[in-house]
């Protein structure tokens, strides 16, 4: 199936600053001490290793995301190498959760970082504020957040910068007999004891390497990714290489790594010493600065990764969509509400585990997948080539596994125990879920009734043929007309008389040859009385009372305009039917032959393509889907409103059937849009889904389905209700303003 594609936003500067200042987090500001602690002076090398390791993935991930320029980054390359199973889902579910907690960890480390300065704010409250921040900057647009990472990372690399050149100029800065107390580079007596010290400080340190990642999983939104990929990411880790160990050896030759073992604040306390008083206030924005980066990257990376998973079919199909810029609205919305709860409840020192152990399980598959695609794909296109292939692949893949065997084993048990989950997950999943639609369908067999509420002969004779045209499209459907009497009082027998006339010209209200023409169908169709104080009362208490109502087919009443809304009874069953409700201006009573459906992407529109779809299907009609936009921005536009539209047609559909045609147009407004196209093709019905409006009290179905139904000249109309629960409605319509607004 053709999807939609984020839209190209990056340049390469946004995207090495998205690497650099995405690795440059918490890491170097809290480790440097613990670091300290374990091999003394030799951290220094310890980074230089960490480094040059990191060179390996580095080129693997430059030929991996710029041969597959799109969203998902490792599990992508794991789909492509072997396929959408098991180990795809292990790889993508793992690599958004450790984003996701990452970003919930720098997200109360920023939180903690601004206490310094203003201590009367509130932890989590402040760290809540911080996510909702990046939320709506991920709304509106990436390039907002690589704009946001250069203007951060700017300020963060001008202070560490400055950091390393204050430390190695000024009077209290770096002294060689300060970092080398002695003369000794290695704290250990034994060579091994010295070696072991330096791995397990690379194992610590790592993760402050991986920045580099959220490059790939965010390949689709950067501008010519044949060059833009591979150079962001060697770039990013470049700088990395180049600060960190200078970081650390003006860190250790200005105060004695005895005094800053063990320390969390080992480069403020040195920022004291080399500047005393602004130097440790210096330090502490720059790593308020560091953790806000870290979010950002975090958070973007969790993001895409979900709408990968959605798009690939693995997680629910809602977190793909795409808002007005072309942005995973819905995946931001619900990564972000994550990323909030995890930092609410207080388990982002443990869960933060799942960042470590995650990352490294991530890598491993990414780099093994680089040899797989290289033998399974040998003419692909690769615009950058890892040198010295395979070299690279196995030393990157020896790389995790020496981290791993030098991690913290809390770190590595917390990881196989959610791989374990997520496992069980990914089998168990399928049954519930195809319990849960049996289930539905059991229940909308239940629904088996079309109630067709009938005021005059003409009318109900039209809606009685349109309900028998889609009862034969269900399974075991009936048709239920309804008559509504409003006078007396059923307890009187002058009541019951009136009922009984009623109930005889009843009989008379449908013409013959429309009772024949249903039998012929072999439908079944009774018809019942109802007194009520009102038709739409006694519509709804019928429902009410009988709730097997598949649907209510109402005649058009005509506008709002010369009668108030709270008389309208079509009105009154839009508000209060907790059923579907379909209203049918009917202008050609003959044959069915081409149905058109503008499709806006909602709930309304997607349940009136398939009813037009099933009307299709009975009269050997052809169906048009038709997807009016407003913003011009080219043919790359265009071809994304295309996806959008057929994505929405597969998934209503299960396919796009070849009586269904898909077509996009241009216009100053769906109203323009619609009407431009009846007048383009010769249409027989219009099926059209609510406008959020049709809520309002001054609208049937909204501004839009109003305006149109009466300006269509030709075609028939109906208009489609799709029933949801109050607060469901009230999310959704929620949710689509922000979408608006952005």
């Amino acid at each position: 199936m053709i999807q939609r594609k984020l839209k190209r936003q990056l340049n390469l500067a946004q995207v090495v600053m998205l690497g650099t200042a995405g690795a440059i987090g918490g890491e170097i500001f809290v480790l440097t001490g613990h670091a300290a602690g374990l091999a003394g002076p030799a951290f220094v090398l310890a980074l230089l290793v960490g480094g040059l390791l990191s060179y390996s993935i580095a080129l693997n991930y430059g030929e991996l995301a710029s041969s597959f320029p799109v969203t998902g980054g490792a599990m992508t390359y794991v789909r492509e190498a072997w396929g959408r199973n098991l180990l795809f889902y292990l790889v993508g579910s793992l690599d958004c959760l450790s984003s996701t907690f990452y970003a919930a960890l720098s997200a109360v480390g920023f939180a903690y970082s601004l206490n310094i300065f203003l201590p009367f704010l509130p932890i989590i409250p402040t760290a809540i504020g911080i996510i909702l921040f990046f939320v709506v900057l991920n709304i509106l647009g990436v390039g907002n957040i690589g704009n946001a990472q250069i203007l951060l990372g700017g300020i963060l690399l001008f202070i560490l910068c400055a950091y390393i050149l204050g430390g190695l100029i000024l009077p209290g800065g770096f002294q060689w007999d300060t970092f080398l107390p002695g003369g000794r580079f290695f704290i250990h007596a034994g060579v091994a004891e010295n070696l072991r010290s330096v791995l397990s400080t690379v194992a610590l340190i790592y993760v402050a390497f991986i920045g580099f990642e959220v490059i790939a999983d965010d390949a689709e939104e950067i501008k010519d990714p044949d060059r833009n990929i591979p150079r962001g990411i060697l770039i990013s880790l470049t700088l990395c290489m180049l600060l960190y160990p200078l970081i650390a050896l003006v860190t250790l030759g200005t105060v004695p790594w005895q005094q800053l073992a063990g320390s969390e604040a080992a480069l403020t306390e040195v920022a004291a010493h080399i500047l005393p008083g602004a130097g440790a206030l210096i330090l502490g924005f720059a790593g308020i600065i560091a953790t806000v980066t870290t979010l950002n990257a975090a958070m973007l990376s969790a993001t895409r990764e979900a709408f990968t998973m959605s798009r690939d079919g693995m997680w629910p199909r809602f977190l793909s969509r795409l808002g007005r810029f072309r942005t995973p609205y819905a995946a931001v919305l619900v990564i972000g509400a994550i990323i909030c709860a995890v930092a609410a409840i207080g388990l982002v020192e443990f869960l933060s585990y799942i960042s470590s152990s995650g990352y490294l399980f991530v890598l491993f598959w990414s780099n093994l997948a680089l040899i797989r695609l290289r033998k399974r794909y040998p003419d692909l296109r690769r615009p950058f080539k890892a040198p010295f292939f395979p070299l690279t692949s196995y030393v990157a893949m020896a790389t995790c596994v020496f981290i791993i065997a030098f991690s913290e084993p809390r770190a590595l048990l917390f990881g196989a125990g959610l791989l374990a989950v997520l496992s069980a997950s990914y089998y168990f999943a399928p049954l519930i879920q195809r319990a849960y639609k049996t289930r539905v369908r059991s229940l909308e067999k239940t629904k088996d009734r079309i109630l067709v509420p009938v005021a005059n002969p003409q009318t109900g004779a039209r809606l009685v043929r349109l309900a028998a045209i889609l009862a034969r499209a269900s399974e075991d459907a009936c048709i239920c007309v309804l008559h509504v009497t409003t006078g007396g009082d059923g307890r009187l027998p002058e009541t019951k008389q009136l009922l009984r006339q009623h109930s005889a010209s009843a009989r008379l209200t449908l013409p013959e040859r429309v009772m024949r023409e249903v039998q012929a169908r072999n439908i079944p169709l009774y018809t019942k009385i109802s007194r009520a104080d009102s038709a739409a009362g006694g519509i709804l208490a019928e429902i009410e009372s009988q709730p097997n109502v598949k649907f209510v087919l109402a005649g058009w009443p005509g506008p709002l305009d010369s009668k108030p809304a709270a008389d309208n009874p079509v009105k009154l069953l839009l508000d209060k039917a907790e059923t579907n409700v379909l209203v049918l201006l009917d202008r050609q009573p003959g044959k069915l032959r081409n149905i058109l459906v503008p499709i806006g992407g909602g709930s309304h529109s997607r349940l009136a393509l398939r009813l037009a779809y099933e009307i299709a299907e009975q009269e050997n009609a052809h169906v048009t889907a038709l997807h009016t936009y407003t913003s011009a921005a080219g043919i790359e536009e265009t071809e994304d409103q295309m996806n959008f539209l057929r994505e929405i047609v597969a998934e209503e559909l299960g396919s796009i059937p070849l009586r269904v045609a898909t077509r996009v147009t241009l216009a100053a407004s769906v109203i323009q849009g619609v009407l431009e196209e009846t007048r383009r093709r010769e249409y027989d019905l219009l099926v059209m889904g609510a406008s959020e409006e049709w809520g309002s009290g001054t609208r049937l179905f909204g501004s839009v389905d109003d305006w149109i139904i009466e300006h269509v000249e030709r075609a028939s109309v109906l208009l489609v209700r799709q029933y949801e629960p109050a607060a469901v409605h009230w999310l959704r319509r929620r949710l689509k303003q922000i979408d608006r607004e952005a």
